[in-house]
């Protein structure tokens, strides 16, 4: 038979397990460069709009870039709906590239038909 101390250990071990998985998958904002803005200007080819942030893969001439954007509950309070992210769709995005992984970047804001969305 198992202790009822050895269950709470198990019960204890495999929420941390979770907890550190979660932590682990989203990376800190560290990362990007806060001192160079990037202005782009594209069409969105795909979109994401879950946790832990929304993302986008947005076509800028002949680059696509990686961007992340902020956590969905944030988007839909600030009025960047999961439909307006639809591939296709022109936008103008505004934030800072990450310092160690090319065409990557994290949004500050993006506009879309003439709405500008603050993010951060």
């Amino acid at each position: 038979m198992v202790s009822h101390t050895f269950l709470k250990l198990l019960i204890v071990a495999a929420f941390l397990s979770l907890v550190a998985t979660s932590v682990q998958a989203h990376h800190g904002w560290g990362g990007y460069d806060g001192n160079k803005v990037l202005n782009l200007t594209g069409v969105i080819r795909a979109s994401t709009y879950e946790h832990p942030h929304g993302t986008l893969k947005f076509a800028v001439e002949d680059k696509t870039w990686e961007v992340v954007l902020a956590p969905p509950s944030r988007m839909q309070v600030r009025g960047l709906t999961q439909e307006m992210l639809a591939s296709g769709t022109r936008a103008v995005v505004v934030g800072y590239s990450h310092r160690t992984i090319p065409g990557e970047m994290r949004a500050e804001r993006i506009t879309i038909g003439g709405k500008t969305i603050e993010l951060r």
